[in-house]
């Protein structure tokens, strides 16, 4: 039995998939993340069914550019499936990237929101059948950033971690390889991204599209006033004339843009210092928040989060990457696996 484990193992490819409103990413056992690709699909409609163009960055690249029989279409909304049959795609079309010379279908663990739902649970284990698994794990992405950012989960100390992905924010406190608390928020980058979109066509009579309103939060968003004041030009359409238009906005107009979002994220974590043991409160004041996801990324929201809580706070390594990593070491070790996944 133990060399036909052994032989499986070596002929099949299993993976751990970060599968995110805004990015999917894969990581292959035995090599690391070797994918990291926006979750957009792009689709000609054909009557009642559809044939997949392009899946990932060349989908993206085709947001707000499509002739009427082509959309470019993100399945995942608030971190979970919003259109299985295209989300089936994007998995089998990521999947079959990441397989290279394996013969035998992977295992594959897929994260997951804290605040999943049975029915999205099942979407998401049925989409990875469809797509080619052979067993398919879930796990908590609170979960998989802590062990990503190399936190010591399975001691008995709290561990807090802020997970701020494109359609949700995750707060959890983990200790003894449990999750104590767990809030799952649907606000995350994309909402930012809405606000963005919402305060330039107010303000300025602009029409922009969600990339733009993208670039804007990724280069001159700001969660903290600074004392530099950064600019952009940004180009759009003036809903007036419906003439194309440019005008030129500063990171304090973006800060002022997103701060219903990013108070909402500053409550949740609130939230979690105000529900936990006096015994776990006292680690995490020694020992502080990290903060995993794309949305760590934005300027001075650690800060911002510091001041707030009166607590250390730091960024993981590689925030992006943090949930796929954490995925990948679960899925090396089937000991861990089986202790943290969920039903």
């Amino acid at each position: 039995m133990k060399i036909l484990r052994s032989l499986f193992g070596f002929f099949s490819s299993d993976l751990a998939i970060d599968l995110g409103t805004a990015n999917t990413l894969v990581y292959l056992k035995g090599k690391g993340v070797v994918l990291s690709e926006p979750s957009v699909v792009a689709v000609r409609n054909n009557g009642k069914s559809g044939k997949v163009l392009a899946v990932g960055r060349a989908a993206k690249e085709m947001l707000g550019r499509c002739p009427e029989n082509i959309k470019a279409i993100r399945p995942m909304k608030d971190g979970v499936i919003a259109d299985f049959e295209i989300t089936q795609a994007m998995l089998r079309h990521f999947i079959s990237y990441a397989k290279f010379r394996r013969i035998f279908k992977p295992r594959i663990i897929v994260a997951v929101p804290s605040g999943i739902t049975q029915v999205e649970k099942k979407a998401v284990r049925e989409a990875a059948e469809q797509a080619g698994a052979s067993e398919v794990y879930l796990i908590e992405e609170p979960m998989a950033a802590a062990i990503g950012a190399g936190l010591p989960i399975t001691e008995p100390t709290a561990n807090m971690i802020v997970d701020i992905g494109g359609g949700t924010t995750e707060v959890a406190i983990i200790s003894l390889a449990g999750i104590v608390y767990s809030k799952s928020v649907r606000m995350g980058g994309d909402k930012m991204d809405e606000a963005i979109v919402q305060y330039i066509r107010k303000k300025y009579n602009l029409l922009i599209g969600e990339r733009m309103a993208e670039t804007i939060k990724q280069e001159i968003g700001t969660a903290y006033p600074s004392d530099l004041v950064e600019t952009l030009v940004v180009k759009g359409r003036d809903t007036v004339t419906g003439l194309p238009k440019v005008v030129s906005i500063d990171s304090e107009e973006i800060r002022k843009a997103i701060t219903e979002q990013v108070e909402a994220i500053i409550t949740t974590v609130r939230s979690a210092l105000e529900q936990i043991p006096p015994e776990l409160a006292a680690d995490i004041v020694t020992k502080g928040i990290v903060l995993t996801g794309g949305g760590a990324l934005l300027k001075r929201l650690d800060r911002l989060i510091a001041e707030e809580t009166h607590l250390p706070i730091s960024i993981a390594d590689d925030p992006l990457q943090t949930v796929a990593i954490g995925s990948g070491r679960a899925l090396e070790s089937l000991d861990v696996l089986r202790e943290i996944t969920i039903q």
